[in-house]
């Protein structure tokens, strides 16, 4: 908890900057999930997957352009991370 909290603090101090940062962190990441469950093949559940990775993407970016609470913005960020690496290891791991 300690741990978060001095990141929410940092993030809280300048937000808009990490902000920024942090929509371009989150679509690479979900891109490259969203690459990978592709690769896996085009099946109901590779779409499923497709579609939770590319909206909790957006969810986070639409948090930032819709200028929220910065606790709620940063917390939509770890959801959207931590989502498309789950989705993104899980597909590597299935694919080799």
């Amino acid at each position: 908890m300690r741990l978060y909290n001095t990141l929410y603090k940092d993030f809280e101090d300048l937000f808009v900057g990490y902000s920024a940062l942090a929509i371009i962190l989150s679509t690479c990441v979900g891109a490259a999930s969203a690459m990978v469950i592709l690769m896996n093949g085009h099946d109901f559940i590779q779409m499923l997957q497709l579609f939770v990775v590319v909206a909790v993407c957006m969810i986070y970016m639409v948090t930032v352009l819709a200028q929220m609470k910065a606790k709620f913005v940063f917390n939509t960020l770890i959801l959207s991370l931590l989502v498309s690496s789950i989705l993104l290891l899980v597909n590597v791991w299935m694919r080799y």
